[in-house]
């Protein structure tokens, strides 16, 4: 029985001989209390699923909801919602208040029922002064003017003009009429503006089928009677005149058309399980699954619609994507699905063969890495000179100049500059002033480029521009010692003159162009610079010799570290050599990958059930007077700015997280002291988080955090015994490290992914907490959790790079994990340069794997595509054949990456050993002696 704890040598050194036989053999199990620990995680969290599978529902997690959040066919739904049970379909009818509002407004505030509503049912001044203001018809503070409502309506008129407008939306067979400009409605409904906010006419309901009409043959058909919501200010006008007294002087007319034009038909209780006022069909709409059998519905123009109105409000209609977007989507997917499934021989061809490429690539690895390292080394010191001239130039670029003409400037000013001075070196000649003042007719200095590095023309001899010689201007005489070097010469009297100096070129193509003096990189902008700022342009200024500067130090940093580039580079090789040769541990990660899916699944279907069971009193049932005081407010303030616009007030229904949603009642209820209408509700969310699912969640982070950790240590086992065999060839390494690993360290394994899971739960608990306080608009603790976060996060990466190097030390040392963490711990500070060059080149080599398989197998899969199935579109099965390879190239780049961390940490143990050189990889065996000659010349 393995129960004692192994022994462990107080120096974290190795000791000499220590591993001179590879990896201890004589261990112990480690740990060995986290085994029955894991092992009851495991129980609590079939418990915790069990017991949530009794109450929960995962249908609930994506069943169609409709507008008050109730589910579409279940049996019950939260606050006595409606019963849905044979109503599977989310689907739309019409949403009769904002459809008929602008009707009803032009009915009410008409000069007809004006006359009515002051001179008779309004006793009061201030109920007539109310009813003007509302109505827009009397100039008041809530008004900008007179409402257009589509025309006044006399006692004469009021009845044909609404009644007319109202049978398109209360008739199916008008409907046509409805969207078209000739309609009775005008442009109401027919203007790009009314498709792009149709959700606002529409309601979200639960039906047996999307398309739901009423006919003369339907059985228990209803009817509603429109009027104003009960919280609108229209709403009691609206009730005087319905409630108005039969003998009221011409109320008769008006009363009529209210009562008969704004009756509509509604579909049967028992096909729309709603109020009367939800369940009208939508004229001239027809509705249709999204795809088949899909429980949701999207609506599109019906065809006699699309035939009124004509071909161009049927493009409107195509624009705004009711029917080319889905016909567009069904058809593209069909036959992208038509091309992998044509193309589905050549796919597992690819598949096996990106295998082979990643396998080559590890072989090939072994003949190029020095060349690609020494290559990258050299591209990031090109990426610092260049980012930092570029950073220069662009601090002195001018207005309407171009990054590369300016770039090309600086360059030939430097060059010209650089030259000279060393011509000047040599020679030992007096230098002549390169001063110019004003517009340059002083300058005699010895510039013989233009801006652009253009070489100037001999002024005596040029004939491009042959008025320019001495006799003309003295600024070009002998004397002057004017050659071809750049001036501005001009008579006082001369209506043109150059703004500083200038030469004649040689270029064909150029006559003339303007120079600058020697020694000046970056001239002054005459007409201003492409960064107006000063302080922009003085950043980006001394920023570029910050970065010449980390430039140069990374130049001293790499020669400095040449023998540890190259110690990594020949680690690299070996680890590649370890993976081509034993191509089996890739079985690892494989089986990691499937474990980790099973897991997955598994993990998500019983949390599906913890997910789903929503509290009853999570949410508040009660009413509210507006729409603020259930949803709360918002501001567009940055999180650094203050003040009382930036000030965000939480809702009543979204102050804490999962936030639930709003909507609207038509059944209002009444404030019983004030009176003040209440029709504003909440919805419940689809999930929330409780102390079950906590449990399940973690549970799930320390299994995931187990499941990787077990194939790290697996995989620093084999490639340990690997590395201390004599016969690298022949030694069968993965199967010694697996029953190893399991039969002694699956407790230290535990307990490592137990701290990773800690730590991730942690994290995650501040993010929930966050979430919390911005639902509750608490923006100081929002950042102060950010900030957390992201210190957890970075010591999680830590605690990670620790753990992987326990590991390690536990495959070599068979040590527990406390112990084999200090040792990795004391490792990494003693050889931190090491481990950070590791770091650096792991990431270039990754790099350039990802890119090598990748792309190898895209080639490769192009290639026997166009062999192999000429006529099918490549695009779709490359895409798959692509995400295929990245898997692929994950799974060999892991496990090399591990292998090269492995690898350092023998290489580490044999140096301190001190001895070694007759079982080490060949390409580190130079490296081995250098360290035993080093040690023998110290003795």
């Amino acid at each position: 029985v393995c129960c004692p704890a192994p022994e462990v040598n107080g120096d974290d050194k190795v000791q000499p001989h220590e591993l001179k036989e590879g990896p201890v053999t004589e261990r112990t199990c480690t740990d060995v209390i986290f085994i029955p620990i894991f092992v009851l995680a495991q129980v609590v969290f079939i418990i915790v699923t069990i017991i949530g599978m009794a109450d929960g529902d995962p249908a609930k997690l994506y069943k169609p909801r409709d507008y008050r959040g109730a589910y579409c066919g279940v049996d019950s739904n939260w606050n006595n919602g409606p019963v849905t049970t044979n109503m599977p379909k989310l689907t739309y009818t019409m949403n009769v208040t904002s459809m008929a509002d602008i009707i009803m407004k032009q009915t009410l505030c008409s000069s007809y029922a004006s006359s009515i509503m002051t001179g008779y049912l309004l006793t009061t001044q201030q109920d007539k002064d109310e009813y003007l203001c509302d109505c827009c018809l009397s100039p008041c503070a809530q008004c900008d003017g007179a409402l257009n409502l589509g025309g006044d309506l006399s006692i004469s008129d009021l009845s044909s003009v609404i009644t007319g407008k109202m049978t398109e939306l209360t008739d199916p067979t008008a409907a046509a009429n409805l969207f078209s400009p000739g309609g009775n409605n005008g442009d109401a409904f027919s203007t790009s503006g009314f498709w792009e906010s149709i959700t606002k006419y529409v309601n979200q309901v639960c039906l047996p089928q999307c398309q739901m009409s009423v006919t003369n043959a339907t059985v228990g058909e209803r009817s509603y009677v429109y009027e104003p919501s009960p919280d609108s200010v229209y709403h009691r006008y609206w009730r005087k005149l319905i409630d108005a007294p039969d003998t009221t002087t011409n109320i008769g007319p008006i009363k009529s058309t209210i009562s008969s034009a704004f009756t509509f038909r509604a579909l049967p209780e028992s096909d729309c399980p709603y109020n009367e006022s939800l369940c009208v069909p939508m004229p001239g709409m027809t509705l249709k699954e999204v795809s088949s059998g899909s429980d949701y519905c999207t609506f599109e123009v019906a065809a006699e619609v699309v035939a009124a109105v004509g071909d161009a409000a049927a493009q409107v209609f195509e624009s705004m994507g009711f029917n080319a977007i889905g016909e567009a989507a069904g058809e593209s997917f069909g036959k992208w699905a038509g091309d992998f499934q044509a193309s589905l021989d050549t796919f597992i061809i690819v598949s096996v063969l990106s295998f082979a490429v990643g396998l080559a690539f590890l072989v090939l690895l072994r003949f190029f890495i020095g060349v690609c390292v020494w290559i990258a080394v050299a591209c990031t010191i090109v990426f610092f000179f260049f980012a930092g001239f570029f950073t220069f130039v662009l601090s002195g670029q001018c207005e309407g100049v171009g990054l590369l003409d300016t770039s090309k400037q600086v360059s030939v000013a430097i060059v010209v500059a650089g030259t000279t001075a060393v011509s000047d070196a040599i020679s030992g000649e007096d230098v002549p002033s390169e001063a110019l003042t004003g517009i340059g007719k002083d300058y005699r200095g010895r510039q013989q480029y233009t801006r652009l590095g253009k070489k100037c023309a001999v002024w005596e001899t040029q004939t491009r521009m042959s008025m320019y010689r001495a006799g003309n201007y003295p600024e070009l005489s002998p004397d002057s010692t004017t050659k071809n070097f750049c001036r501005n010469p001009y008579n006082e009297t001369d209506t043109l003159k150059a703004k500083t100096i200038w030469c004649v070129t040689t270029d064909p193509d150029v006559s003339w162009e303007e120079c600058i003096p020697i020694g000046v990189i970056q001239p002054e902008c005459k007409k201003g610079y492409a960064i107006s700022s000063q302080t922009g342009r003085d950043a980006l200024y001394y920023s570029s010799f910050v970065i010449w500067i980390l430039g140069g130090i990374w130049i001293i940093i790499v020669l400095l570290m040449t023998n540890r580039i190259r110690l990594a580079i020949a680690l690299n090789k070996v680890a590649a050599d370890f993976v081509s040769t034993n191509p089996t541990v890739l079985l690892i990660p494989i089986a990691q990958a499937v474990v980790a899916i099973l897991w997955c699944v598994i993990w998500c279907f019983g949390a599906s059930f913890l997910l789903s069971q929503v509290p009853d009193g999570y949410t508040p049932k009660e009413a509210y007077a507006t729409y603020q005081e259930a949803y709360g407010t918002v501001s567009n303030c940055a999180f650094w700015e203050t003040g009382s616009e930036c000030t965000e007030i939480a809702g009543q229904c979204n102050n804490k997280w999962p936030t639930g949603s709003v909507w609207r009642d038509d059944d209002c209820d009444a404030d019983p002291i004030t009176g003040v209408m209440k029709c504003w509700r909440c919805a419940p969310p689809r999930y929330i988080f409780d102390a079950r699912f906590a449990i399940s969640f973690f549970v799930y982070l320390w299994n995931n955090a187990f499941n990787m950790a077990l194939g790290q240590m697996l995989i620093a086992m084999c490639v340990s015994l690997w590395f201390f065999a004599k016969d690298k060839t022949s030694e069968f390494v993965v199967k010694r490290g697996v029953v190893t690993i399991f039969r002694y360290h699956v407790g230290t394994v535990a307990f490592g992914s137990f701290v990773v899971a800690v730590v991730q739960f942690i994290r995650y608990l501040m993010y929930y907490f966050e979430q919390q306080a911005k639902a509750q608009k608490n923006r100081v603790m929002v950042l102060v959790l950010k900030a957390l976060q992201c210190c957890i996060w970075c010591f999680e990466k830590c605690l990670k790079f620790l753990n992987k190097n326990a590991y390690i030390q536990t495959a070599l040392h068979g040590t527990n994990f406390c112990t084999s963490a200090k040792k990795a711990f004391h490792l990494i500070l003693r050889n931190a340069l090491r481990f950070g060059t590791m770091a650096v080149l792991g990431s270039v080599v990754h790099a350039i794997g990802f890119f090598s398989i990748v792309s190898g197998t895209g080639c490769i899969g192009y290639l026997l595509m166009r062999a192999m199935h000429p006529n099918t579109s490549p695009f779709v099965p490359l895409i798959v054949m692509l995400a295929v390879a990245y898997i692929v190239a994950r799974l060999y780049m892991n496990v090399f990456h591990l292998a090269v961390d492995t690898c350092l940490q023998c290489f580490l143990a044999v140096e301190e050993m001190g001895e070694g050189a007759d079982f080490v990889p060949e390409v580190l065996r130079n490296f081995v002696s250098e360290n035993e000659r080093r040690i023998q010349s110290k003795d």
